[in-house]
């Protein structure tokens, strides 16, 4: 328990900088998977080639070396003023959005064709279709798998922490450094961790109740 006291400091701007981590980078991700599911459904092929591109790059490139290419590669194009936790954010929120967009996509299918055609009918845009109709539903649908992406998100977090991201991890390697026992250390990292994924999954089971689409 002395770990954790005499240190109480440091796990306190650790789990702080996971969940500011958290939290920005799903709200990315949750806009960047939605305008990439736009476009994947969208009629005009130019947008459907950017939505289905982007979601291939993302889906398949290993997310320590999307680190690597965002960390690196974005100050090598002119983008030095952007800080570590901002880039860490874009990785992340980048990243899952690919998911997300996918997730999103499966709820489409499970709208009924009928009520867009009826909204198209009245004369709605594609656009007011889309956003209005069809995604509505469709994130009723996907509360669940979306909860786990971000559960998933959340644990990714931690390898911000090897490109100087202040988080929960990174907690670890300063006391490890100390000479604090690594597995109490690590008890208490993990501890943290869980108590944010509990949160966010009771959010969830919440969200899940009261969105529940009916049969």
């Amino acid at each position: 328990m002395h770990v954790l006291l005499d240190n109480l400091d440091l796990f306190r701007r650790g789990f702080v900088g996971t969940v500011a981590l958290t939290g920005l980078s799903t709200l990315l991700a949750l806009i960047l998977g939605t305008v990439l599911t736009v476009f994947r459904v969208c009629p005009l092929p130019p947008l459907r080639v950017i939505g289905a591109a982007g979601v291939t790059v993302l889906c398949n490139t290993p997310l320590t070396l999307l680190f690597f290419g965002v960390t690196l590669g974005l100050p090598m194009l002119g983008l030095s003023g952007l800080s570590y936790f901002t880039l860490a954010v874009l990785t992340l929120g980048g990243y899952t959005a690919a998911f997300i967009c996918e997730a999103l996509r499966s709820g489409i299918n499970t709208v009924d064709a009928g009520q867009a055609e009826a909204a198209r009918s009245l004369g709605m845009s594609f656009a007011q279709t889309t956003l209005l109709i069809v995604l509505p539903q469709a994130g009723r649908a996907v509360v669940p798998p979306v909860g786990s992406l971000l559960i998933t998100l959340t644990k990714n977090s931690a390898l911000a922490g090897g490109f100087s991201v202040y988080e929960l991890f990174s907690v670890e390697k300063t006391l490890a450094e100390e000479g604090y026992a690594i597995l109490t250390v690590f008890l208490w990292v993990a501890l943290a961790y869980l108590a944010l994924i509990m949160m966010i999954s009771g959010v969830f089971r919440l969200l899940e109740h009261r969105l529940a689409v009916v049969r």
